[in-house]
């Protein structure tokens, strides 16, 4: 089997969701400018949809920890029931170099895990009793340390920009079809002649080609991003305790379990280290899916080096 460097394998990742953000910037801001066009905005306009659409995400960003708890039924883990459990999480974050997240369990039988929080000092990591119950310490100790890569990459972060231009791209979309229907229709009547209808019908036309294309291209960058970060998160957790093979371990489990987790919602599953839906368990997955193939993450564990270099 060909072998991988580690570092190698972070970089090509990294590299890979800052070209996916980079090339839906632009898209975002060719868009923005095509409407600005037809609708004559000024640069104020601008401005407000812009600062709308951040403080919006910006809020959901703050409190997407208490969020994402809520919604999967996640409770804090008394270190006397779960002693086992905090002594792993403090261990990896140590080897992490970050503080140590809180510590919440749910109660389901479906083994699975998420970590969320905006920075290293609001994370939290969440694990299912089933998860538990199916993980030795090593298999535990790797599925931490994804989560702690989570964290420490600041994967929440990411998620929240890739959130933000998604949204400027959608609304720039709706305001492009509705409000220049509107003001096409109004230069026509101030025309009166057949060059204003002429520029009303191309209004329409690309305004249903942006209707039906920007929303697909908004859940492809989506998941695009969300299965580049599971990748940089397996390598960056094997990094964090030179071990590849108990998370690989855990994978495979993960891939035999059946059933699907029963607080799954599509707004929370690129969060967790697995589909809660089970939609990665074969060899290849949708272009829509937020989780590549268990299998293939399992193949690149197993094919990881590591060498005395620090981490780049």
């Amino acid at each position: 089997m060909h072998r991988h460097d580690l570092y190698q394998l972070i970089a090509r990742n990294k590299r890979g969701t800052a070209a996916f953000i980079a090339v839906f910037a632009v898209i975002l801001a060719v868009i923005g400018a095509a409407v600005g066009i037809y609708l004559g905005w000024d640069w104020w306009t601008y401005a407000l949809l812009g600062i709308g659409i951040v403080l919006y995400n910006l809020v959901l960003y703050r409190n997407s920890d208490r969020i994402a708890l809520a919604v999967n039924g996640a409770r804090p883990a008394p270190r006397e029931q779960f002693g086992q459990l905090h002594n792993v999480v403090e261990e990896v974050a140590l080897a992490a170099g970050i503080v140590p997240p809180r510590v919440y369990v749910i109660e389901t039988d479906t083994p699975n895990a998420f970590a969320t929080g905006r920075d290293q000092h609001r994370a939290a990591i969440a694990v299912t009793r089933g998860l538990l119950e199916a993980m030795n310490r090593e298999e535990l100790q790797g599925v931490v340390a994804h989560e702690m890569a989570h964290v420490r990459n600041c994967d929440i972060l990411m998620m929240t920009v890739v959130a933000i231009i998604g949204g400027l791209i959608i609304l720039l979309r709706d305001v492009f079809l509705r409000g220049g229907l509107f003001f096409g229709g109004h230069r026509r009547r101030e025309s009166g002649g057949r060059g204003g209808g002429q520029a009303q019908l191309i209004l329409v036309v690309v305004g249903l080609v942006l209707a039906i294309v920007a929303p697909l291209l908004v859940a492809l960058m989506r998941a695009a991003i969300s299965r580049q970060r599971e990748y940089l998160a397996d390598a960056s957790g094997a990094y964090i305790v030179r071990n590849p093979h108990g998370l690989a371990r855990a994978l495979e489990k993960l891939a035999r379990a059946p059933g699907k987790l029963a607080t799954a919602s599509d707004a929370t599953a690129h969060m967790f280290i697995a589909s809660p839906f089970a939609r990665d368990r074969g060899e290849r997955v949708g272009w829509l899916a937020s989780h590549p193939p268990l299998s293939d993450r399992v193949a690149r564990l197993r094919s990881l080096t590591f060498d005395d270099r620090p981490a780049g």
